[in-house]
């Protein structure tokens, strides 16, 4: 074979090569991430967008221990039933490194929302953040059980939820979900009518809350820089639901899209003669 032969077999073959090397390359997709979406809102939809371009608004979250390059971490996983110790966590991103400038959201950097795997023994807890960046905060779990840590806060003008779960030894007596009612009555005695009307999946819903004691219509305090606080978790996965207070009505309000289909525990806080209220309930989405 002369040398010129030779020459082109070589570069058909390097042609092979690459060629096949390309098609592996797309069938296993990119080796970086992709861009994502900054949120800037509670519900996750981005402000700033591109021209023409639409963002899928991030209707859940808590799903994970990880999300938008961050990680939560807890410095322990099991507890005692009934017995109070500190809880410490740290959110440390993509290097391990960890994060300690965070945005205020709702008064406060930091909220955790403590759970049992049965919507039971719901606490609204905010910790304090140590010049090392571990977050620190006294906790007491009265009942055995597998409970969800949701770490809710926001890191460079992007909201982030953070969950991870959190043992209590014992044999736990799960409590089936409370049926649909339109009242409850709170922690401390006072009466609570949920007005949602037809909540539908995927649209929009206007959650209102009226406070009564005694049949009385009750005047109650901001909290949290609103006339209330309201958590939704789904049932089953315990999807944390970011929901919006309706700044422009004097009483507690909420507008929330349900993402999906099936029960969510809604948890309500007020505030009424400088005590923090806690109150129930039980939606059905359709």
């Amino acid at each position: 074979m002369n040398t010129v032969a030779k020459l082109a077999g070589f570069a058909a073959g390097l042609v092979v090569l690459f060629g096949g090397a390309a098609l592996a390359g797309s069938a296993v997709g990119p080796l970086h991430d992709e861009p994502r979406a900054t949120a800037r809102d509670g519900m996750g939809m981005g402000a700033g967008d591109h021209a023409g371009e639409k963002m899928t608004p991030q209707a859940v979250r808590g799903l994970a221990v990880s999300d938008n390059g961050l990680t939560l971490r807890l410095a322990r996983t099991t507890a005692a039933p009934g017995r109070r110790f500190n809880l410490a966590f740290r959110v440390v991103d993509r290097r391990g490194r960890t994060v300690r400038d965070f945005d205020v959201e709702h008064t406060k950097r930091m909220h955790l929302i403590v759970a049992r795997r049965d919507l039971t023994g719901f606490q609204h807890l905010h910790p304090t953040m140590n010049a090392d960046g571990t977050w620190t905060t006294p906790l007491r779990l009265s009942a055995a059980g597998s409970y969800r840590l949701f770490a809710d806060f926001s890191h460079d003008e992007t909201p982030t939820t953070l969950a991870s779960d959190l043992r209590v030894n014992g044999a736990a007596d799960l409590e089936p979900l409370p049926a649909p009612a339109p009242t409850a009555t709170s922690d401390g005695g006072y009466d609570v009518r949920l007005d949602s009307g037809a909540a539908r999946a995927g649209q929009e819903a206007e959650l209102r809350f009226a406070v009564t004691k005694n049949g009385r219509p009750v005047q109650t305090e901001p909290y949290l820089g609103a006339g209330g606080h309201l958590v939704a978790l789904r049932e089953g996965d315990l999807a944390f639901l970011h929901v919006h207070p309706n700044e422009d009505d004097s009483s507690i309000g909420f507008e929330a899209t349900f993402p999906t289909t099936g029960a969510y525990r809604l948890f309500l806080q007020f505030k009424v003669g400088g005590e923090v209220q806690t109150v129930a309930f039980t939606e059905e989405v359709k």
